[in-house]
């Protein structure tokens, strides 16, 4: 197996209306779904590469204190206690101690120095899961951070776990984009994602996922027939891909990259 550790591996909708979303993503997104626990409390999405994240509602607790519907990314972990303690020495912060799940593993909640939130997590599983291949339809094909405090988060994610710096993009006002990967290697194809400064129009820190579609302008099409909403695109960005920024009808921020026109044909 694919060793995953310090890379974001599985990711996680908490919504409002759990069958609701589920089915607006089938259709956008192409996954299908298959239950998990004896609940039915929580729902695997599966891409072209097999099971990549879950949806499940948001906890009471969790609503009561303000939650609102967000797609959260999970990193894997060899030691959840550890790498927490760590995290901490080094600028971020827990948020919800580490603790099992059962049949699930190891998890806690963590912030980075900037606000944004991510999870670690060691699997109970020995197989753990394997990277799909680029581009897999229905997989996340870029990880994006709209940070708090960009020197910061950059020197807490690349320092501890070890990811490597692609190129620096000028944006202007926006300020610089910087290229991330989270497998090492400073070359544009080894590139998993990006770190910017927060835009003025974002409430606040977070980590955005772009999910893979065969062709972007379909895809927008069941996105606002399905009662979503477009934020930004579809926008061409470097290496021909082509990317939407957009809103579930729950509310939860997501995005798609893919291909247009004749490339997606």
């Amino acid at each position: 197996m694919t060793d995953r550790n310090g890379q974001f591996f599985w990711v996680e909708l908490m919504t409002s209306d759990p069958q609701a979303a589920l089915a607006f993503y089938s259709d956008v997104i192409g996954w299908t779904t298959m239950p998990f626990g004896e609940d039915g409390g929580y729902t695997l999405v599966v891409g072209s590469a097999g099971p990549l994240g879950g949806v499940m509602a948001i906890p009471d607790e969790a609503r009561d204190c303000g939650m609102t519907p967000w797609w959260g990314g999970y990193i894997a972990s060899a030691d959840v206690d550890a790498d927490a303690a760590r995290l901490v020495a080094a600028g971020g912060r827990i948020k919800r101690p580490a603790e099992d799940i059962a049949g699930v593993g190891r998890f806690a909640v963590m912030g980075d120095p900037g606000g944004a939130t991510f999870m670690l997590l060691k699997g109970s599983s020995p197989d753990g899961v394997d990277a799909p291949s680029p581009m897999a339809l229905g997989h996340v094909g870029w990880h994006e951070l709209y940070s708090g405090n960009f020197d910061a988060d950059m020197a807490f994610y690349t320092g501890q776990f070890g990811w490597a710096k692609g190129d620096a993009m000028d944006m202007g006002d926006m300020g610089v984009y910087q290229l991330i990967s989270q497998t090492g290697g400073g070359d544009f194809t080894s590139m998993t994602g990006g770190i910017m400064p927060l835009p003025k129009e974002m409430p606040v820190p977070l980590w955005l996922f772009y999910y893979v579609v065969a062709d972007i302008d379909a895809a927008a099409q069941r996105v606002t027939a399905g009662g979503g909403t477009i934020l930004n695109g579809p926008s061409e960005v470097p290496g021909g891909s082509w990317i939407i920024q957009a809103r579930d009808p729950q509310g939860a921020m997501f995005a798609l990259v893919g291909a247009r026109g004749a490339e997606a044909a």
